[in-house]
């Protein structure tokens, strides 16, 4: 890939890492990104990978975006009130980076659409806020093969992990199963706690993309987040042999 010199000026501060340079960029430009949730995690996470120049985005999401969504979910604007987010979030990214694709999908991720949509796209990211969606994203990504950018949040706590099939722990691994209603409750958030852990998760994207080592993934790691008590830290987590999805292969 050749970057024009407009391509080399909105780029120029990752052609500046060693880490990206020129064939990192083309890598990105190459990649594609599957954002499942146009809200408070997908809003920041779809930003930074169109920003990034990301070369193909999907933004899956079946709902209408309502005026409570504004207070955290930055991709949308009040004038974008009552419609579909799938939308109102392909214009912002557009208006953002017009050289990125992106590709709007207004409906829900379902087991039955699931495979269809997954398999078009080399890393998902799950910006779902409900633990039914996460499980089902965990599954879906196992059985594509796809790598999955797992993102959580609730209240002034948030998480984020990487999970490449046949690598590590999956989400079922570690969250064994779904919480009860009560349990699983929503609970804020604050505003801009989503913002924290959607850049997180775009950040694994990204290095997904670039190729990185899985030392410098979160990989067997839970990153999680305290916004009140301002503290981070990352939990290893190990594959169980009893997990229903992964326990009983062979593990890279």
């Amino acid at each position: 890939m050749t970057l024009t010199p407009q391509q080399q000026a909105r780029y120029a501060r990752h052609l500046a890492l060693p880490e990206i340079g020129a064939a990192g960029q083309a890598r990105l430009s190459a990649g594609s990104v599957l954002v499942v949730g146009a809200g408070g995690l997908g809003s920041p996470a779809a930003l930074y990978l169109a920003a990034a120049g990301a070369g193909r985005i999907g933004v899956m999401d079946g709902d209408a975006l309502e005026l409570s969504n504004l207070q955290r979910q930055i991709l949308h604007r009040t004038a974008d009130l009552g419609r579909p987010k799938a939308a109102s979030a392909a214009d912002a990214l557009r208006a953002l980076n017009p050289e990125v694709e992106i590709v709007p999908i207004p409906q829900r991720l379902t087991a039955a659409n699931g495979d269809g949509v997954i398999g078009g796209y080399d890393v998902v990211i799950d910006a779902t806020d409900s633990f039914a969606a996460k499980f089902l994203i965990a599954d879906l990504c196992h059985a594509a093969g796809r790598p999955v950018v797992h993102g959580g949040i609730r209240a002034f706590e948030g998480s984020a992990m990487t999970v490449i099939p046949g690598r590590g722990a999956c989400y079922r691994c570690v969250f064994e199963q779904p919480p009860t209603a009560e349990e699983g409750a929503p609970r804020g958030p604050l505003g801009a706690l989503p913002g924290v852990i959607g850049a997180v998760q775009a950040t694994e994207a990204l290095k997904l993309l670039l190729g990185a080592p899985a030392e410098a993934l979160l990989i067997g790691r839970l990153f999680v987040y305290d916004a009140w008590r301002l503290t981070a830290r990352t939990v290893r987590v190990t594959r169980r042999v009893e997990c229903p999805l992964c326990g009983g292969e062979v593990i890279a």
